[in-house]
């Protein structure tokens, strides 16, 4: 147990205690940072206690800021250093990313500390990081944020083994987590370290430095995109939407759906054909952690706009932005300083205007509306935002500006977003929304024999990646990788080989990342009607999870229309709801704790019981599946011995008769 409020900033400890009851007693993916000072017995010993308590207080704060930058929780300090989780108990889907980067800014700011306190007291200060990736249990978290996790396996045991094999100024991390980054991080082959406690070697990485990707369809780019399949009503939409931009009819369109559909390849595949139409092309990406970095957004885009490259020279970079504010005559001296300072070009010799922050802000948000006025009037425009879901408060404020800034223009804001995402200015006359769905059949086919070839032997294999990924594309592609990592299938030249027989599809650490986060961003009541829902089946009906819910189901009609519009759950006739892919309600049941489980198994057993007393025969095998989950094997033998007796009219009895008489149905 420990108590982490010193270092908590409040918008975080805010937001791990607003969703703390659907926090607590859950499975989660997630990625422990291990850091310590390395051999702080010795260095204590040269100094004061004092002096090294001081030390200690610095060092603490500074790693607790890098962890909380990208939403990381302290939960342990271990004397000379501190665990951290990221993905709980604030679930994420790129946790292993986030913790890359904590770990990254930690190893650039403790050099800075080292040096200073080299200068200082002649200190050979110096931190090792560990990082491993896997489950954990979340446990109880107090009112005080005193949070108690207990560990999974070898998950938080090879993350400490790691960090203690790891040189002076670096950090180390397993091929678990190696698996998640690699292709958003530079990492370093190590080899298989022999570790204490585990049985095998480990293979080891060292993180070496971001990489040049920063979002999945970069990295797609990079490894090479599967072919386009079923996506050609869609591309229709997305070709007459910059048409009418073309006759300076201005608009925005949102492309909507669930991850991993293809949002943003539909997006990057339509700049791709229009590049080229003499369309000049401005974009920028929303990153997961984009929420803490105000303006990002409409500084990325600026970058785009502008056309800098990130390592191009200060000067050459100022002089591009120079030659695209003289086609808005409005723009004077102030404007170019506060441009340049805004997009950290600024020279002692720029006139900044002395502008309290919100003058400054509504300032580069009229200059920019501007621009890109003045841009269309000369050649036609298109502005990519992509995953405008993970926004940041700021740039959401600069997009509703925009939005009205285009009409009768000559440009086309394209946008993508998941279905939960909602603003304002979503209902402008001028603003369009494309729902992307699965892929049908026929494309999925498509797809997987483009992943895996023809292969008459596969056959068997595609059906069950088929039917597990449900026609979303990223699932099929995750799956199918995951297959290759665990060496049950072979890449050759012409296709996939079958290398072992695969008759259970498990699901990849990532996807089941990216739908726990998902779940876990819904409100303590519509994630606890998913969690329901999910013991109940993939099909379930509202009365049924009112039963369940007993006095708190009058949130549940809200809850539904939540999940629905998340796109989590659909209608599946007039009385029943289904879950909109089956790997969501894996997930969801898969997150609970066997006790949570057997519970709420046990309640669906006595709603349906409660349910369907007159039509108790029709559903003797469902509720005996229920006790059986419960861990009531007694129960669910007799209801199962009701359902092959096919009793059609069953009277319930008191507990107390059914001990009397128990060997009846023997």
């Amino acid at each position: 147990m420990s108590d982490v409020r010193p270092y908590t900033p409040k918008h975080l400890a805010d937001k791990i205690l607003r969703q703390k009851s659907a926090l607590e007693g859950e499975r989660k993916q997630v990625t422990v940072l291990f850091v310590d000072v390395k051999d702080s017995t010795r260095l204590a010993a040269r100094v004061d206690p004092e002096t090294w308590h001081k030390i200690l207080d610095r060092f603490f704060a500074r790693l607790a800021e890098a962890i909380h930058r990208f939403e990381g929780t302290v939960n342990q300090y271990t004397g000379d250093g501190v665990m951290a989780l990221f993905g709980a108990p604030i679930a994420h889907e790129d946790h292993a990313q986030r913790a890359c980067h904590a770990a990254l800014a930690i190893c650039v700011d403790m050099r800075e500390f080292a040096a200073e306190l080299r200068r200082a007291l002649g200190l050979r200060f110096g931190v090792r990081v560990g990082l491993n990736s896997g489950e954990v249990i979340v446990g109880a978290i107090g009112d005080d944020l005193r949070m108690d996790y207990t560990a999974q396996g070898h998950t938080v045991n090879l993350a400490a083994r790691m960090q203690q094999q790891a040189a002076a100024g670096r950090a180390y991390l397993t091929a678990h987590t190696a698996a998640l980054v690699d292709a958003y991080f530079e990492l370093e082959a190590i080899g298989k370290v022999k570790l204490k406690g585990v049985r095998e070697p480990v293979r080891t990485f060292a993180l070496a430095g971001a990489g040049s990707a920063r979002s999945r369809i970069e990295v797609s780019r990079a490894r090479g995109f599967s072919r386009f399949v079923g996506r050609e009503r869609e591309v229709s939409v997305l070709d007459r939407a910059l048409e009418r931009a073309l006759a300076g009819d201005g608009r925005a369109l949102c492309v909507t759906g669930a991850p991993g559909l293809g949002k943003s390849r539909l997006c990057h595949d339509a700049l791709e054909r229009w590049t080229g139409q003499k369309v000049a092309i401005a974009q920028a990406h929303c990153p997961a952690h984009g929420r803490s970095l105000a303006l990002a957004v409409l500084r990325e885009l600026l970058r785009s706009f502008f056309d800098l490259s990130p390592g191009a020279r200060p000067a050459v970079s100022r002089k591009q932005v120079r030659a695209q504010l003289r086609f808005l005559r409005s723009a004077d001296d102030g404007d170019h300083a506060l441009v340049h300072s805004f997009l950290g070009l600024a020279t002692p010799d720029d006139p900044l205007p002395a502008l309290p922050p919100a003058a400054r802000r509504d300032r580069l948000f009229a200059l920019t509306c501007g621009l890109v006025q003045a841009r269309s009037a000369r050649e036609p425009l298109v502005l990519l935002v992509d995953d405008v879901q993970w926004i940041d408060g700021e740039s959401e404020l600069f997009l509703a500006r925009l939005v009205d800034a285009i009409g009768f223009t000559r440009t086309l804001l394209l946008l993508n977003a998941r279905p939960e995402y909602d603003a304002p200015w979503l209902g402008a006359n001028h603003v369009e929304r494309l729902e992307l769905g699965p892929l049908d059949a026929r494309a999925s086919d498509s797809l997987l024999r483009d992943l895996v070839g023809t292969s008459p032997a596969l056959a068997e294999l595609c059906s069950l990646v088929t039917a597990r990924a449900a026609g979303n594309p990223l699932f099929a592609e995750e799956i199918v990788q995951a297959l290759v990592d665990q060496g049950a299938l072979a890449r050759e030249r012409l296709g996939m080989r079958l290398v072992r027989e695969v008759h259970e599809i498990q699901i990849p650490a990532t996807v089941q990342s990216l739908l726990t986060a998902r779940v876990d961003a819904l409100s303590p009541t519509a994630k606890r009607a998913l969690q329901i829902a999910a013991v109940v089946g993939k099909r379930f009906s509202e009365p049924v999870l009112a039963a369940v819910l007993g006095e708190d189901a009058a949130a549940l009609p809200e809850a539904l229309i939540t999940l629905q519009r998340a796109d989590l759950v659909h209608a599946d006739g007039e009385q029943e709801l289904a879950f909109k892919h089956p790997l969501t309600q894996e997930v969801a049941y898969g997150s609970l704790l066997q006790e949570a489980r057997e519970a709420r198994h046990e309640s669906v057993a006595r709603a349906l019981q409660a349910l369907h007393q007159d039509r108790l025969g029709e559903h003797a095998d469902l509720i005996a599946h229920h006790w059986e989950g419960a861990g009531k094997r007694q129960e669910g033998r007799r209801w199962r011995r009701l359902a092959a007796l096919r009793v059609t009219n069953i009277q319930l009895r008191r507990p107390e008769a059914h001990l009397k008489d128990r060997g009846k149905f023997r």
